[in-house]
C-alpha cells in the first residue's frame, strides 16, 4: 500500500473538490509516540482500518479497532490517542466538509446528486448515531479505495464518479448503520478475553500452542484467525501486547527497566531494549526521559 496524504489548497488532485479537506493512506511499519494526540475537527471524517488494531478514544470513550472497521468522527468531535501513541498497521480516511446546521445536522452540499430530502434523512441519521464504530464494514473501504484511484488517474468523467462515490459512501454508512444492531463483536470477544488473559500474565513465555487452546482452537485455525483479525503472526500480536503494556509502565518511574522487561515477558533488558527501538524508534530509557520532560 502507498502512503499519501491529499490536502485542499496544497495538492492539485483535490483542487475541484473543495468539499474533500484531505484523503490519505497510512502504513504504519512501527510504534509511533506523541504522533496522534487528541484533537477535534470541523467536518467528517471516515477512517477504515486495513491492518493492525489501535486503541483510539472518540469523543472521550475508549475504542479498540480492528480490520474492517470504520471510524465516523463528526464535526467538533475529539479524537485521538490518550498517550499520543500510533499503533502498527495501516488505515485509510476521507475528510469531508460537511457542517453541522442550527439543529445539529449536518446536510451535503452542491456537489451532492442527493435529493434534498434524501440528504437531510442521511445527515440526520448520522448526527444521531449512538457509536462512531461501525464494525465488518469491508465495502466502505472498496469505496475509499475508488474514491483514490479516480483521483489519481483523472479520467474522463472522474469528477462526477468522486462526487457520486462520496454519496455512496454516506448511504453504505447510514444503511450499515441501520442494520447493525449492536455494537459488539462475536468472534472477537474470544480474543479480547484472550488478550486479558496475556495481560494478566505477560511474564510467562507463552508458546502459540498454550494461545491456541486457551480459546480451544488448533494451532493452524488459531494463526490463520490472529492473522485475519488483527494482521499480525500470534508472536507479533503477542509482542504488541507486551509492547503496549511497557509503554504505560514506563511512565511510572518507580519501576525500572530490568523490571518492566522482566514483567512484560521479555529474557533481559537488552532484549526488551532492543525490541522496543525497533518498533517505537527509541530506547527504553529516552522514550520514560522523554515522557518525564513532557509532563
Amino acid at each position: 500500500m502507498n502512503q499519501f496524504v491529499l490536502q485542499h489548497g496544497k495538492s492539485p488532485e483535490l483542487r475541484l473538490f473543495p468539499h474533500l479537506l484531505e484523503v490519505g493512506a497510512k502504513k504504519n511499519g512501527s510504534i509511533q509516540l506523541h504522533a496522534f494526540p487528541s484533537t477535534a475537527t470541523e467536518g467528517i471524517r471516515i477512517y477504515y482500518i486495513i491492518e493492525g488494531k489501535f486503541e483510539w478514544r472518540l469523543n472521550h470513550e475508549a475504542y479498540v479497532l480492528y480490520p474492517g472497521d470504520v471510524v465516523l468522527i463528526m464535526p467538533g468531535t475529539s479524537f485521538g490517542s490518550d498517550h499520543g501513541v500510533l499503533e502498527i498497521g495501516s488505515f485509510t480516511w476521507v475528510h469531508l466538509n460537511i457542517q453541522k446546521q442550527e439543529n445539529g445536522h449536518i446536510l451535503p452540499g452542491k456537489w451532492s446528486g442527493l435529493s434534498e430530502a434524501e440528504g437531510a434523512a442521511i445527515g440526520k441519521l448520522l448526527s444521531l448515531s449512538s457509536s462512531p464504530v461501525l464494525s465488518h464494514f469491508q465495502d466502505a473501504g472498496k469505496i475509499l479505495k475508488s474514491i483514490q484511484t479516480e483521483l489519481f488517474g483523472h479520467e474522463i468523467g472522474y469528477q462526477a464518479r468522486i462526487n457520486h462515490l462520496i454519496d455512496e459512501l454516506l448511504i453504505q454508512i447510514t444503511r450499515h448503520m441501520t442494520r447493525q444492531s449492536h455494537p459488539g463483536r462475536d468472534f472477537p470477544k474470544t480474543f479480547m478475553r484472550l488478550e486479558e488473559v496475556l495481560r494478566e500474565n505477560l511474564a510467562h513465555q507463552w508458546t502459540v500452542e498454550e494461545m491456541a487452546a486457551l480459546v480451544g482452537m488448533g494451532t493452524t485455525l488459531f494463526t490463520e484467525r490472529v492473522k485475519s483479525y488483527s494482521g499480525f503472526s500470534p508472536i507479533n500480536y503477542l509482542i504488541n501486547i507486551r509492547i503496549s503494556e511497557a509503554i504505560k509502565m514506563l511512565k511510572r518511574p518507580d519501576i525500572s527497566v530490568t523490571d518492566i522487561a522482566l514483567d512484560t515477558g521479555f529474557y533481559s533488558s537488552q532484549h526488551f531494549s532492543t525490541t522496543f527501538k525497533k518498533l517505537t524508534g527509541y530506547r527504553p530509557s529516552e522514550f520514560r526521559n522523554n515522557h518525564l520532560r513532557n509532563k
